[in-house]
């Protein structure tokens, strides 16, 4: 039997330049997987990570997307596929940062927004990627969504909302591909140390009484560590979730319990 956690080629990791993305990158690496990762806009981000990779021992390619742009899309899983051979594992990690509104006083604009890069991007590499995979024998499909699914976040909608619907497409995804060697699953992320939340809270929309109402929801007393989101990822990839496919691990810190 062997050690080896996943089969030859690599995890397309979309959106590996942020926070969340490049703790994940480097914990498939750190599992013996090489990276395909994308980025937005940070391109020295983007190569960090890739060093990163490439001083675990493993092969790091990056690519530049936009999620919201089929065309993009298609041309970025056709040049990571070339880079690596195949794909074993496509990672969706990428969002729009989606500012804290309420349903009542969210503009058409803001909704169109998310649908349109944080939704739909989701489709467009699920259409880009699946005919490949299951011309490979199988894969894997890892959705980083929200904790928003266990007990709604006043004012989280932006983000909370597109991702249910991407919930949605996994479970869909589960069903139907398994007889492909495909599966599909999800680690629903609550309060972590990276990225969004870092923004956000940046900009002030977290304030002293949002960070004591929600420490007060979590059962752990502590805000989640990139890492941690890495640790479902590879294993919900790995031969070890072999037989796991339509489930969601939340790595929340027992938000909703």
């Amino acid at each position: 039997m062997t050690d080896r956690l996943f089969p030859d080629g690599a995890v397309l990791v979309v959106g590996g330049s942020g926070g969340i993305g490049r703790a994940v990158c480097v914990e498939f690496a750190r599992a013996g997987s090489d990276v395909a990762l994308t980025y937005h806009r940070k391109r020295n981000t983007a190569d960090q990570v890739a060093a990163e990779v490439e001083a675990l021992g493993r092969r790091a390619s990056v690519h530049q997307l936009t999620i919201g742009d089929p065309v993009r899309v298609e041309a970025v899983v056709d040049e990571a596929a070339r880079a690596h051979g195949r794909l074993h594992t496509v990672l969706a990690g990428a969002g729009t940062l989606a500012t804290q509104v309420r349903v009542a006083d969210m503009s058409r604009e803001q909704w169109t927004t998310v649908v349109e890069q944080d939704l739909n991007g989701f489709y467009y590499i699920v259409h880009a990627t699946l005919p490949r995979l299951r011309a490979w024998g199988g894969g894997s499909y890892v959705h980083l969504g929200s904790a928003g699914q266990l007990r709604w976040p006043d004012g989280d909608v932006l983000s909370v909302a597109p991702k249910a619907a991407i919930e949605a497409l996994v479970t869909g995804i589960a069903r139907e591909e398994g007889r492909h060697g495909i599966r599909a699953n999800s680690v629903l992320i609550g309060v972590v140390e990276a990225g969004m939340f870092l923004e956000l809270t940046r900009r002030g929309e977290f304030d002293d009484k949002w960070v004591r109402a929600v420490r007060k929801s979590l059962a752990l007393k502590r805000w989640g560590k990139p890492e941690e989101v890495g640790y479902a990822a590879v294993f919900l990839a790995s031969t070890r979730a072999a037989y796991v496919t339509g489930q969601r691990i939340a790595v929340a810190g027992g938000y909703g319990v």
